[in-house]
């Protein structure tokens, strides 16, 4: 399908605008919530660094659970897994309800119930993501990542305005009840929507061993870790606005809860620009350029909003910090999906959240504690330094571009007929690939061999070596293991069109008569037959 021209137009696909909506009305009710604690808390506690823990409790669970929950989205029913957790917040809000009407709420125990929500939101989020890439085409994707954005921060323009209201009106409850309701849209959407069924010959990789797939695919990524260690930095000096704007409507502002809803509803205000401009803004500044303008807006805002002290700088700064904070997080998230293969990409995409909340997490216990010694004003200050020193980070560790290889699955292998009866658990194997190099191509092929080795090893291989011959120097030998015989073919059906490559690379150098001949055998223990020997 040809790339669309406005992000606007994949409102043309039904499941993508059916789920788009429904997921508006669950970020309406969820930012309703997120106002409803957040000044519940400041009656519940005159601790500043416990007002910020809020928003940490809600990123806390996605730093520890993330990865996890990558693993059940590569391997199982996305659409079962988002309906599990969307049952399971409804099920926590409507307690959170209910014990808010009785006037039971502690502050641990509202931060525990918080708690149980980022929990439910770290299960469903990888999973979410991962989708968009089964329900649009590839070249749309960073549309429908910015129009997700934009949905979400459409709601921040207008639901913590009314959450302000609802909590100024009829108290905290409310707005947890109506965060309560708006699960129900996003549930019915995930039962209507018929996801295609996933295309699985082989069985389920082990949880243990998909959990370390995922962590091994992204450490062999270099692109991929730049972009979570960005992202790190971002999420761990950004969030201050945040996580302490409480704070400065309070003590700053001197305003209360409606207060607090419009001024967040100018960050949502911002960041809805954000999202209409990113698109051209990619087009016109290379990644790099746009994180740096990113960190240095938002750096500007944290300043501007320490020492204004006044609405109408105010609600500017933080509409600039809502558009920088989107245009920074969608570039990531796009740049994760489009840099990861199918298989893999719920575990990338949860590596990336466990960078970037936990940053989130660590920086709002750490702003609220030096708001709470310092002041808020002192606490805003080394968040816009750091900030602008992420914007310098890229003069060493850039981002890359969106990347333009072709991720899906090459295809190519064919499961070679045996004579040795063997099972999928049967192993460990050990292949051995031989290639006959020229002396002048050695070059050549050592460094396509470098590429291969960390292709190899990100996509399972253990024990990777690389042997030269003694007496047949021409001779190489690429020598690598894997558990099991079904590791095997799983490890051969992971290579992409963008890996193959690679493999033309090596054919091109291999100089003999014949293709590059594989070895594939099983290991066997040697046993001791000295007890059987008859004694002399």
């Amino acid at each position: 399908m040809a790339h669309r021209t406005s992000p606007l137009g994949l409102f043309q696909n039904q499941t993508f605008r059916m789920l788009w909506i429904a997921a508006l009305a669950s970020n309406f009710g969820g930012l309703v919530q997120a106002v409803g604690a957040a000044w519940m808390m400041t009656l519940l506690s005159d601790s500043e660094s416990m007002v910020a823990l809020v928003q940490a409790s809600v990123t806390l669970p996605i730093v520890i659970f993330s990865l996890l929950a990558g693993v059940f989205a590569d391997n199982y029913d996305r659409r079962r897994v988002m309906l599990i957790a969307q049952t399971f917040m409804l099920v926590v809000s409507v307690v959170l309800t209910f014990m808010a009407f009785e006037g039971w709420l502690s502050p641990w125990l509202l931060l525990c119930f918080t708690f149980l929500i980022g929990c439910g939101t770290a299960l469903h989020n990888p999973s979410w993501q991962a989708s968009m890439g089964d329900i649009v085409p590839r070249d749309d994707l960073p549309s429908a990542v910015a129009l997700n954005s934009m949905g979400f921060n459409l709601m921040r323009s207008v639901g913590p305005a009314i959450g302000g209201a609802i909590v100024a009106i009829a108290g905290a409850a409310a707005a947890f009840a109506v965060n309560a309701l708006s699960y129900i849209a996003i549930i019915i959407a995930l039962l209507r929507w018929k996801a295609p069924p996933p295309d699985r010959h082989l069985p389920r990789e082990p949880f243990g061993s998909a959990f370390a797939a995922g962590l091994r695919y992204v450490a062999m990524s270099p692109n991929l870790i730049r972009v979570i260690l960005r992202g790190f930095v971002f999420g761990f000096s950004a969030v201050a606005i945040l996580a302490l704007l409480p704070i400065i409507v309070r003590d700053l502002l001197t305003g209360e809860a409606f207060v607090y809803g419009i001024m967040l509803g100018c960050f949502g205000a911002g960041a809805v620009i954000g999202a209409l401009v990113n698109a051209r803004l990619r087009e016109r500044f290379h990644n790099e350029t746009i994180a740096r303008m990113a960190f240095t807006g938002f750096a500007s805002s944290t300043l501007i909003l320490a020492f204004s002290g006044h609405y109408l700088l105010s609600g500017p700064a933080l509409a600039l910090a809502g558009a920088c904070w989107v245009i920074a997080l969608s570039m990531f998230n796009v740049t994760i999906q489009l840099s990861t293969p199918r298989w893999v990409v719920g575990r990338a995409i949860a590596l990336y959240q466990t960078g970037i909340f936990s940053g989130m997490a660590s920086g709002s216990w750490i702003w609220g504690t030096l708001t709470e010694n310092f002041g808020v004003s002192q606490a805003m200050v080394p968040a816009a330094i750091i900030l602008l020193l992420g914007a310098l980070l890229g003069l060493s560790i850039p981002l890359p571009q969106f990347s333009n290889l072709n991720l899906d699955p090459s295809n190519r292998f064919r499961e070679p007929p045996l004579r040795l009866d063997l099972t999928q658990r049967s192993g460990p194997i050990m292949v051995m690939v031989d290639y006959s190099i020229a002396q002048e191509d050695v070059p050549a092929f050592l460094s396509a061999m470098s590429a291969r080795r960390r292709i190899r090893i990100r996509d399972g291989a253990q024990q990777w070596v690389l042997l030269r011959d003694l007496e047949n120097p021409d001779i190489w030998t690429e020598s690598y293991h894997v558990p099991t015989w079904v590791e095997y073919v799983r490890h051969n059906e992971r290579r992409t069109h963008a890996d193959v490559e690679i493999s033309d690379r090596l054919l091109a150098l291999h100089s003999g008569n014949e293709p590059p001949r594989v070895h594939r055998m099983i290991e066997r223990q040697t046993v001791s037959l000295i007890d059987d020997m008859p004694l002399k």
